[in-house]
């Protein structure tokens, strides 16, 4: 769908669920804090079956849209793209994304939201996108104000980490 620098975004398929599996497992102490539904769903090649079946039936019926960052040579599953929370009243999403630490501190999820941020304006009809994350996720922060999302405000006890107490949430905002 969307190629760059040796890379490629792709709607979710059914072929990606062992993939998303082996993504899962080697960054399970990566994802655990920021993403620990998307790993609970993805402990086993079973469950990662049932978890692309459920996404690709949510991204035919435009409730949440999962995309794969890949390297488009070996397809080496790099990462996770979510637009997700959508309000297609306010014709606004909320980006989640995560990526494998072999491909950490390259750029790639910057370049990745830049061009999905495009997708969801001219293809989705989003007027509004959020990036919603904890300021000392510095890796997060810099996707978000290297993208041209600006910072709204601090949502307090927005998100709770397993196990850990509520966490308060800096909100950026790309529009249209």
């Amino acid at each position: 769908m969307i190629g760059f620098d040796g890379f490629e975004i792709n709607p979710i398929h059914a072929r990606d669920a062992l993939k998303i599996w082996d993504l899962c497992i080697v960054n399970a102490d990566r994802f655990k804090r920021y993403f620990p539904k998307t790993l609970e769903q993805n402990l086993t090649p079973t469950l990662s079956e049932r978890f692309v079946q459920k996404k690709i039936k949510q991204f035919q019926s435009k409730t949440e849209f999962l995309f794969t960052l890949k390297e488009t040579e070996t397809r080496k599953l790099a990462g996770l793209i979510y637009i997700k929370e959508l309000d297609w009243g306010k014709n606004q999403g909320e980006f989640a994304y995560c990526i494998g630490y072999r491909f950490k501190g390259k750029g790639l999820m910057i370049k990745a939201i830049d061009n999905l941020s495009k997708y969801a304006f001219d293809h989705l009809g989003l007027e509004t996108l959020q990036i919603i994350v904890h300021k000392d996720n510095i890796s997060s922060v810099k996707v978000a104000t290297n993208t041209n999302f600006e910072w709204q405000k601090t949502s307090i006890n927005e998100y709770t980490p397993p196990g850990e107490q509520p966490l308060d949430m800096e909100v950026y905002e790309l529009y249209k």
